[in-house]
């Protein structure tokens, strides 16, 4: 089987391609030949040592494919089902096992390359808008990176649960995008302070909840467009970690809330994955989650799929494929 590697820390170049035995699932594991990788900041986050990792690893947290085998007592799968999963790092390869309680069956209407685009950042946009604030008719929202992999799929279910979307973005064409998604109103902060935007969108009354992914170029400013008791949700890093906050700050603020939550405290049960991925999986097959792929790179190519991804020049979500 090929796989990246990562043998030390760094930059893109880090990512080398290297050739292994395929592996036999053990008691509880399957093992999946992969058709389609999704690429995440999380990748980038592990690839440079922000999130630590035992070195070597294999990157990535997401894959769509086909069972190519399962260990003696997997009972609930059989080879040849397609699957998908996420938060299992090792989806960098042709090749992966994968703990049998972590993967989920994909509808036949949604293809592979849907699939693998939409497990990890999907069910974040779900935990995000259903769990963390649970997003109902008459919330305001502020969302940055709104025409990112994240940001594309938590615009459109904010608007579905009747939320008001505001909207962050660096380009025009990046803001014609979150408005198709859903966005009531984009802000450019090329051209224009997002702060003070939120405020004149607002009447001064601020946001409910800030969805931030971007962290240290938004953070700070993020605090001030929320109203007395909103909450701050920062589940990225971007532009760069969020520096320290001081209790006192969110005090002055308007006694704000701050969480720093991670899709993996969210999926805390076998129960807890299905729900989240099954209502992602039947929305996209019904037409109401529509999943944007800017670009599929072949497996080998991954150092040029992050360093797309870092310059944050794109739209939407990026993908390796095996045999691309």
């Amino acid at each position: 089987m090929r796989a990246i590697r990562v043998t030390d820390v760094g930059g893109p170049e880090r990512l080398v391609m290297a050739e292994f035995d395929t592996p036999a699932p053990g008691l509880g594991e399957i093992l999946v030949r992969i058709s389609a990788i999704g690429v995440n900041f999380i990748d980038v986050y592990f690839r440079t040592g922000l999130y630590p990792a035992t070195l070597p690893f294999t990157p990535g947290m997401e894959a769509a494919g086909r069972i190519a085998a399962v260990g003696a007592d997997v009972t609930d799968f059989a080879v040849g089902d397609r699957v998908a999963y996420a938060m299992v790092r090792g989806s960098y390869a042709d090749h992966a096992l994968v703990p049998a309680d972590k993967v989920v069956p994909v509808p036949a209407r949604v293809d592979d390359r849907t699939a693998a685009a939409v497990m990890l950042q999907g069910m974040t946009a779900h935990y995000l808008t259903r769990s963390t604030f649970p997003l109902a008719a008459g919330h305001t929202v502020l969302v940055h990176a709104a025409a990112g992999g994240v940001g594309l799929l938590l615009v459109q279910m904010a608007n579905r649960l009747g939320a008001r979307v505001i909207a962050t973005v660096s380009t025009a064409e990046k803001a014609a995008l979150a408005r198709e998604a859903g966005a009531a109103d984009v802000i450019n902060y090329t051209d224009e302070d997002f702060q003070r935007g939120v405020s004149a969108l607002t009447n001064g009354l601020g946001v409910d909840v800030v969805y931030d992914s971007v962290g240290a170029a938004t953070f700070t400013k993020g605090l001030a467009c929320l109203k007395p008791r909103g909450l701050m949700v920062s589940f990225g890093n971007s532009s760069g970690p969020v520096p320290a906050v001081e209790p006192l700050a969110l005090s002055q603020h308007g006694s704000l809330f701050l969480t720093r939550p991670s899709l993996g405290h969210y999926l805390a049960s076998r129960e807890e994955l299905i729900w989240r991925a099954g209502d992602v999986l039947r929305a996209v097959a019904d037409g109401t989650l529509t999943v944007h792929i800017a670009r599929t790179y072949p497996l080998g190519s991954a150092a040029d799929a992050h360093r797309d991804l870092e310059s944050r020049k794109t739209m939407g979500k990026l993908l390796l494929a095996p045999d691309a």
